[in-house]
């Protein structure tokens, strides 16, 4: 604990701290078999619980640990984690680690052109690609693996009156609510009560049928409430705003990237998103991401889409994060 090195960046406002050095070894074939043991493991789990508690993260703090790939198609693994454990997809990360492994020279990219880092996480292979002009990166677009629908219209009873959700995967499982139903439009004024809508009714979902992923325990769950707010069509497609609910309360400050997925799965297999159009998708405090279909395929035995979901991360600092030995709040705090 006296040397752990880490990289920060931010996408579209989202935090995001890249662990370089100083986690012990998470032994796995695969990066889902690395996160079982990372869960199980004190050691492992200890790194991450000092660098997203208090006084070094906050409540809604995100993170990886860089591992091995699953084999030599990928460029590296990534371990994804948040103040309450290990997730199975992180859009918003993958972006920042796209901007992050050309910008350490870990993956050579063009100086002018599009450069694919390709990067095992727990629910399968996505691919990051690198825009660079003269040399600077511009731009990241996050392939996903294919996301589908599981569920719609599923009827819960919240503490503002019943609402309908739409239960969708995009490399996690998000339940889908149209705010407006329930009173609240999604901006930074009414956090308070988005947050605790989203919690409420991602836990009331959690152990219904509607959550387990088809094929892979190791997936189940809802991992998020998505709260959305249509605003309007433009030319080129949908405009919608929304703040994602995830892991037990924490806000995603970017319009989530695995959640863009999510919803674009929703929007294209209701007719909402066509093959040539792009979901304009804003967050809570205003930043954006494009996301499009790029192929419509078939997964787990029903129709599904691999998306594309377009954004920029940027550096916030490097650091060094060290535990003395007579430090009295140890592994840190959590107020929330």
């Amino acid at each position: 604990m006296r040397d752990i090195r880490a990289t920060d960046y931010h996408t579209a406002g989202e935090p995001f701290r890249i662990v370089t050095e100083g986690v012990p070894e998470i032994p796995g074939s695969t990066v889902l078999q690395r996160r079982g043991h990372a869960q199980r493991d004190e050691q492992v789990d200890a790194v991450r619980r000092l660098l997203v508690n208090e006084p070094r993260g906050h409540a809604d703090m995100y993170g990886c640990f860089v591992v091995p790939p699953d084999d030599e198609g990928a460029h590296f693994g990534v371990l994804f984690w948040h103040k309450d454990g290990y997730s199975t997809a992180c859009g918003h990360g993958t972006i920042a680690l796209g901007v992050w492994a050309v910008r350490s020279g870990l993956v050579n990219a063009a100086p002018d052109g599009e450069t694919d880092v390709v990067i095992d996480v727990p629910s399968g292979r996505v691919t990051a690609t690198v825009t660079c002009v003269a040399g600077e990166v511009r731009e990241v677009g996050f392939r996903n693996v294919p996301a589908y629908v599981l569920a719609r219209d599923i009827m819960v009873n919240t503490s503002r009156g019943p609402a309908r959700a739409d239960i969708s995967y995009g490399g996690a499982i998000y339940a889908s609510v149209d705010a407006s139903v329930l009173g609240l439009p999604v901006d930074p004024e009414h956090h308070g009560d988005l947050l605790a809508l989203g919690r409420e009714i991602k836990w009331k979902l959690n152990e219904t049928e509607w959550a387990r992923h088809p094929s892979e325990s190791r997936l189940d769950g809802i991992y998020g409430t998505i709260l959305f707010e249509d605003l309007g069509r433009g030319s080129d497609g949908p405009h919608q705003r929304n703040i994602t609910v995830f892991a037990d309360g924490e806000v995603d400050r970017s319009p989530c990237g695995s959640g863009t997925s999510a919803r674009i799965a929703l929007l294209a297999s209701s007719g909402q998103l066509a093959p040539d159009q792009v979901l304009t998708h804003d967050s809570v405090i205003g930043t954006r991401f494009l996301g499009r279909v790029v192929q419509q395929v078939e997964a787990e035995g029903r129709p599904a889409y691999v998306t594309e979901v377009r954004g920029m991360a940027y550096r916030t600092g490097e650091h060094h994060f060290v535990l003395e030995d007579n430090d009295p709040v140890g592994l840190g705090f959590a107020l929330r």
